[in-house]
């Protein structure tokens, strides 16, 4: 059965490299395949491959790192269908279980304790017109909402939409993220202040303490 198994990219312990989260130790489970093609992927090696795994051994890995915090990434991990009783499986293990998504995958069968970072897509990504928008129904103040920016107008894209969309009714964690070597942090910053704009600017702390094409870190 789909909810048994799971195709499986790679699975690893590190430190988070964003979210609120950052700089904690994390396990990460990696699924294969995404159904998006976003013009600044960082992670196009997870497309395609992977190994299909049973649920309980993709469980008895993460656990087996020792990290409270696991993430559940890809690719696209809303995808595959056993994502979410190993999510619930996680909980119940007493794991704090992050999901990064795309925002284009159905959030709402995601456990509520799960802590979802979802995706909300901006022009220059290419993948603008995938946003999920009936998602936004479904997150909460422990969810987090993400923009990756290639330049201005993503950037005032993002600010359009955080004040058409009341998100900050939604949740207080809005990130905003340059997309890597695209826009500079420091115009992204500048931008932020001169707005007031309530978001926290990020950077993917592992692309700087490792090399930015490294992967499995």
């Amino acid at each position: 059965m789909k909810e048994d198994t799971l195709v499986i990219h790679e699975i690893y312990a590190s430190i988070q490299g964003e979210s609120s989260f950052a700089g904690l130790p994390c396990t990460f489970i990696r699924t294969t395949g995404c159904n998006l093609r976003c013009s600044w992927c960082d992670t196009t090696q997870a497309f395609y491959g992977g190994t299909r795994m049973p649920r309980s051994a993709v469980l008895a890995r993460a656990l087996d790192t020792g990290t409270d915090l696991v993430e559940l990434t890809g690719g696209e991990p809303l995808l595959q269908p056993a994502v979410f009783p190993l999510m619930t499986e996680l909980c119940d293990r007493n794991r704090t279980v992050l999901v990064e998504t795309s925002g284009e995958a159905d959030v709402s069968p995601v456990d509520p304790r799960v802590h979802k970072i979802m995706d909300l897509k901006p022009p220059g990504s290419g993948e603008s017109h995938r946003n999920r928008w009936s998602n936004l129904d479904h997150i909460t103040a422990r969810d987090e909402l993400k923009f990756v920016l290639t330049g201005r107008t993503d950037y005032e894209w993002m600010r359009g939409i955080i004040r058409d969309r009341h998100l900050t009714s939604l949740t207080p964690k809005l990130l905003a993220s340059t997309a890597f070597g695209t826009l500079l942090p420091r115009d992204l910053v500048a931008w932020v202040l001169e707005d007031k704009l309530p978001v926290r600017v990020q950077l993917q702390l592992h692309k700087y303490i490792w090399s930015h094409d490294t992967q499995g870190v």
